[in-house]
């Protein structure tokens, strides 16, 4: 690399012209290749200097000696950061398998029921999502739905909403009755999820039979009911503990008659905690909003819905947002 780089200088030196300004910027990408130091370079340049300039004077001398030592710091500094670089690479890789592996465990189309019009959309904040839901449909045209948060982010909250998927999967005869499905789901959290990790849920179950919604909560945001015949909104609250926090714990079950054109509300916080430079905004702003597109399919209601608080934080979610609307036809 010494006689290398010595031509290289001594042939820039004697014709200063662009092709020796090239082959120094072929010389830099195998110094890079051979993973030399910036303080190496400096000595290969002190050394060819003085094969040159044998008379140089001490000051210049000294003056690489000073630059040589500059160089060091730096070389070691770089290095750090070409380490960092590295890691920082891997685990942007580890994310992006996660991520992907995250949409595998999104349902792939909603049930479809003659009497239910149900809209869906789900965004994360980033690449990795704490939301999670669920659809399931049964021999009789019963449709399960579960919107849960993991509070936790990237690889572990990806994990741990593989294990929902599965431990919900795993329950078929039990999983369109809320109460009984969230017990079972709280065992398996409070056995595998680590403590510093909470999911909250709720899951509701629509009998289309007799148009009734069942549905229980854990510790998740309360949705939204809102009635046809009186054009007004009310809390579809269900209290219920945080999955994992105790083993035994009981998750109280509650039901509405659904009338014809009434609908149903499930969201994460990410969508009631919408943050704009003038705070979050209220619950009863965002039912003045999902009321203004009541008039649309359930589809175009949450995305419409979902478009005009995007807009509101300028297009930059501050968390994960999901919303479901499930609406029985008139």
């Amino acid at each position: 690399m010494q006689e290398q780089y010595t031509k290289i200088l001594q042939t820039y030196l004697e014709e200063k012209n662009e092709t020796g300004l090239y082959h120094a910027q072929q010389f830099s990408k195998k110094v890079l290749e051979n993973q030399i130091s910036p303080e190496e370079v400096v000595s290969l340049h002190v050394d060819a200097i003085e094969r040159f300039f044998p008379d140089l004077p001490q000051g210049a001398l000294d003056s690489f000696e000073f630059l040589l030592e500059v160089m060091m710091g730096y070389g070691m500094a770089y290095r750090e950061h070409q380490s960092l670089r590295d890691k920082q690479k891997e685990l942007e890789t580890e994310i992006n398998v996660a991520a992907n592996m995250q949409q595998t465990f999104m349902p792939k189309e909603i049930p479809s029921v003659n009497s239910l019009d149900v809209g869906v959309i789900s965004v994360p904040a980033s690449k990795m999502s704490g939301d999670y839901y669920h659809f399931v449909k049964d021999e009789n045209d019963c449709i399960g739905v579960a919107i849960a948060d993991i509070i936790g982010k990237g690889v572990p909250a990806a994990l741990c909403m593989s294990m929902i998927k599965y431990a919900m999967d795993s329950l078929p005869e039990q999983r369109l009755q809320p109460g009984a499905l969230l017990e079972n789901l709280n065992r398996v959290v409070e056995q595998n999820v680590a403590s510093n990790m909470f999911i909250t849920m709720m899951y509701g179950s629509y009998d289309p039979r007799v148009h009734h919604f069942y549905y229980s909560g854990a510790g998740h945001e309360p949705g939204f009911y809102y009635s046809h015949e009186t054009d007004s909104f009310e809390e579809l609250y269900a209290k219920g503990l945080v999955l994992g926090i105790t083993r035994d714990t009981s998750f109280r079950e509650y039901h509405k008659k659904v009338e014809p054109g009434d609908f149903i509300v499930l969201l994460s916080d990410g969508v009631t905690e919408c943050r704009t430079d003038e705070g979050f905004i209220e619950r009863e702003e965002l039912t003045r909003l999902i009321h203004q597109y009541k008039h649309l399919p359930a589809q175009e209601i949450v995305n419409n819905v979902f478009y005009q608080l995007e807009k509101l934080q300028g297009f930059q979610l501050r968390d994960d947002f999901s919303l479901i609307i499930l609406r029985r036809k008139v």
